[in-house]
């Protein structure tokens, strides 16, 4: 099924008059995580375009499922959007029950930014490439470990693709995040991972850890001299990306104004560069982009969900 045809959306025109009373914005993580941290940055700004308030409703639990449902049930005005990140694409193969529909339900708005992470080593792992890497694993099967911020999240993904990819048998270690992750590479316990860019840099600069590659197609800017994985295993691709959904049938006409209105926010000068010094990168573009987008996502992701023979235990 066409994304156009599964993302279709109806409704008589009502942007003129739109938005008149608050928006919220539903983040179905805790607070302080990057996706709460992107959904305030945009919500302030939407605000002052608008003269709206705008509430970031943080909605945390079950996989990010308990906040997601309370979007798909929410009234097809506009008014309540829903912050996606990768999870989206990967609970509907990766968890026993979703309580939505995620194609049909939602309308996808657009896609914020990508977020590339980045393979970190302890310092003390005989590898210093990827190449390194992948050989020391076919000379070790199951020995090397790597940790992630729990089974099915990007970082886990990103891990199990460079597996698969490489033809190689390393062991996941999954955490109650990437927090306590970063803590055991750190001290040993596990001998790489892939983390994200931001909380991970101080510890690349003071040498705690080794980075040896980036997950996304280019180099970032936020590590020029860092390669890709994809320099060494090609096609290789794991990025984080953030976006904006909304309820299905939504007007399609206030779908382009929130659409137009926050691709503005995204790639103004100043948020651009702000995005950059966390490691993020503004991404914008249509609804039907991110919609095929998303699609491309889900369908990658149950792929090496299946072949990795990933469970939620």
């Amino acid at each position: 099924m066409c994304a156009a045809c599964v993302y279709a959306v109806s409704g008589a025109g009502t942007a003129a008059s739109f938005p008149v009373k608050p928006i919220r914005i539903i983040v179905p993580f805790a607070p302080g995580g990057p996706n709460d941290i992107l959904a305030r940055l945009v919500g302030q700004r939407l605000a002052e375009a608008w003269g709206q308030q705008v509430i970031i409703d943080n909605r945390p639990g079950g996989s990010t499922m308990i906040g997601t449902e309370i979007a798909a049930k929410a009234a097809p005005d506009g008014y309540t959007l829903l912050m996606v990140s990768t999870s989206h694409a990967v609970n509907p193969s990766l968890q026993p029950k979703v309580p939505y529909n995620t194609l049909l339900d939602f309308t996808p708005v657009i896609q914020l930014v990508s977020s590339p992470n980045v393979l970190v080593t302890n310092p003390a792992l005989p590898a210093k490439t990827v190449r390194e890497l992948v050989s020391l694993a076919r000379a070790r099967p199951g020995d090397i470990t790597y940790g992630s911020g729990g089974t099915g999240t990007a970082t886990h993904l990103g891990g199990a693709l460079l597996c698969l990819l490489a033809k190689v048998n390393m062991t996941h270690v999954p955490y109650k995040g990437d927090a306590p992750a970063s803590i055991d590479l750190i001290s040993g316990q596990i001998q790489w991972m892939f983390g994200t860019i931001l909380p991970i840099m101080p510890h690349i600069k003071s040498g705690k850890m080794r980075a040896i590659a980036v997950s996304s197609v280019t180099r970032t800017q936020s590590l020029p001299e860092v390669p890709t994985v994809a320099e060494t295993i090609p096609q290789f691709e794991a990025t984080s990306w953030y976006g904006i959904f909304t309820r299905s049938g939504v007007p399609k006409d206030i779908i382009t104004q929130l659409n137009s209105e926050l691709a503005r926010i995204i790639n103004s000068p100043d948020m651009k560069d702000r995005l950059a010094r966390d490691g993020t990168e503004s991404v914008g573009g249509s609804p039907e982009q991110f919609a095929a987008y998303f699609q491309a996502s889900m369908m990658k992701w149950a792929r090496v969900i299946a072949e990795a023979k990933i469970k939620i235990e």
